[in-house]
This record gives structure tokens, C-alpha cells and sequence, in this order.
């Protein structure tokens, strides 16, 4: 979820050498001992992890950047997330619009869907993106690097489940609010995270109903699907 422009080339031909290697090594704690190259070592010291929890690509680790604005969303919340949506995501058409590591969007793909289109505007972490699903040989996913809201806007009633998980500093809530509502299939679901919670009365001028909601640390996780008329 970052969205600064990028200022240090260095980190990101770092991390273009360290997603090029193999999982396994990619993967391995204590890489910074290994003798490993200093392009990989400082892309390591800069990166977190995360793991896939389901599907195809269950327990895979990805190296994640760490930026002041990203935020994965953690296991606890993508494991009940899924839950809600159901294990098999077979057929399904996923919009991850503020894609940031890709932890929501590559989770749909392992477990099936297909098609999921990952939106992020910051290019080191779109780089990351595409070496990531490169890597994983992930030919369901694409990535852009964009605006969410212009994502948003050019899918009317095409997608089954939309993730929104904005930065919790911006204002973007609502106005993607809004944008996914118009973007939504009528019978999907929109996943919101954010700071607070959103009650099903702040929802419904938006045009949603609150399906399932969850608190985790500092995040709401809340289900949504579009209002019965």
C-alpha cells in the first residue's frame, strides 16, 4: 500500500536480484549470513514475509518490502477472510485495488480464481508484484501499476469480490467505497479494512449492507455486498 514515489533505485534492482533467485533461498531465514550477494543482502535487511495460507501456493513466502505505508494484512484476517468467502474460489474475477504487497490478491489466485487484477501506484511495489507472480508462474494474475479509484471505475459489474484496503492515513474510504459499488458484480462481495469500523448505518448511503466484520490489532475487516433495493 505505499504510495510514495520511488527515490531509492538501489532497493529496488536489490529486490529484482533477490525475487530472481530460487523460493527456496528467497524464503530462507538468516539470509544475511549466508554469504549472499550485497544487492541481495540489502533488499533482505528492507524485506518482511508473508505466506500464502491456502490453495495452490499454500505456505509459499514472499519476500515483502518494509515501507512506512505498507501494511500486509496478516494471516489471522486473510484465514478468516477466506472463511467468509469460502475455501474454493473457482471462477471467480478479483479486483485487489490497492494491491501493496498482493497478499489478498495472490491468496484469490492459489485458490482458483480466475482472473485477479492487482492495482498499486507505487512502482517499487508494483516491480515487486510482478516479479512475485512471475515467480510463481501465476498466469491468472495481472498486475498494474495505477490508480485504484481509475481501476475501480472501469469495471462496472464485472468483478466478484473487490479488496479495499486503502492507507489508513488517506481518504480514500469512501470515495472507493463508491467507485467498487459501481464495479461490483450484484450478487459479489466488496472486503473492506480499515482503522475503524463501519457500521451497517454509515454503509447503506453507499449502497452496502455489512455481512461479517472482525477486529484484529488496530484492523477492521468487514464482508460487504450491495443493498437490496
Amino acid at each position: 500500500m505505499g504510495r510514495s514515489t520511488i527515490k531509492d533505485e538501489r532497493s529496488l534492482r536489490a529486490l529484482q536480484a533477490l525475487a530472481s533467485q530460487p523460493a527456496a533461498a528467497t524464503a530462507a531465514p538468516g539470509s544475511k549470513a549466508s554469504g549472499a550477494s550485497r544487492s541481495a543482502r540489502v533488499a533482505a535487511s528492507a524485506a518482511g514475509e508473508i505466506r500464502i495460507i491456502g490453495g495452490q501456493w499454500r505456505r509459499t513466502k514472499l519476500a515483502v518490502l518494509t515501507k512506512p505505508d505498507l501494511r500486509p494484512t496478516p494471516d489471522r484476517v486473510r484465514e478468516t477472510l477466506f472463511n467468509w468467502l469460502g475455501q474454493d474460489l473457482a471462477g471467480w474475477r478479483c479486483l485487489d485495488a490497492f494491491a501493496g504487497t498482493g497478499a489478498l490478491g495472490l491468496e484469490a489466485a492459489s485458490r482458483g480464481a480466475v482472473q485477479v487484477r492487482m492495482v498499486e501506484s507505487d512502482l517499487q511495489l508494483a516491480a515487486q508484484l510482478k516479479q512475485l507472480v512471475q515467480k510463481l508462474g501465476a498466469t491468472t494474475v495481472e498486475v498494474s501499476r495505477g490508480d485504484a479509484l481509475a481501476a475501480l471505475q472501469s469495471g462496472s459489474g464485472r468483478w466478484d469480490v473487490i479488496f479495499l484496503d486503502p492507507p489508513f492515513s488517506g481518504a480514500l474510504f469512501e470515495p472507493a467505497l463508491k467507485a467498487a459499488h459501481q464495479a461490483l458484480a450484484e450478487e459479489g462481495f466488496v472486503y473492506l479494512e480499515a482503522p475503524e469500523a463501519w457500521s451497517d448505518e454509515r454503509l447503506a448511503p453507499l449502497g452496502f449492507m455489512l455481512q461479517r466484520s472482525m477486529k484484529a490489532g488496530a484492523v477492521h475487516a468487514h464482508l460487504l455486498r450491495k443493498r437490496m433495493l
